[in-house]
């Protein structure tokens, strides 16, 4: 894996200054398959098909604590919000963590990112114009 590219799209990212499409087709090139946010330890990793992984800080202060119930609808209204109108970052983050995500995979070849709150629930979220096998 590309480790300069993956900090610099990890930094990118924190700055809102880069799309999700951007994000995905720039990891993409880095070698990565998928990658986990973590938002109780704040930090990113990304793995490879090969198992390596690099580890990046989510550094934003003043974030609030995620929320123990997992509200699926205030989650999709994040996302749309981040698709349509492209939310900054640190806000689709502070959303997020009110609406109970704990974290999520982001799997760049699967094309869906799975959001899990702290008791389990989850919610399945395909990358635009993509969608479950049929």
């Amino acid at each position: 894996m590309n480790t300069t590219i993956i900090i610099e799209t990890a930094r990118k990212t924190l700055a809102g200054t880069i799309s999700f499409p951007e994000v995905v087709g720039q990891l993409l090139a880095a070698g990565v398959e998928y990658y986990h946010v973590d938002y109780a330890g704040l930090k990113k990793t990304f793995y490879s098909a090969d198992g390596d992984m690099v580890v990046t800080p989510i550094n934003y202060e003043g974030l609030p604590p995620v929320a123990g119930d997992f509200d699926a609808a205030a989650l999709r209204a994040d996302i749309l919000d981040s698709q349509r109108n492209n939310q900054p970052y640190r806000d689709f983050t502070v959303r997020a963590m009110k609406a109970g995500t704990q974290g999520y995979f982001a799997f760049l070849c699967g094309k869906r990112v799975i959001y899990f709150g702290r008791q389990g629930d989850q919610h399945t979220e395909w990358f635009p114009g993509a969608g479950p096998a049929k």
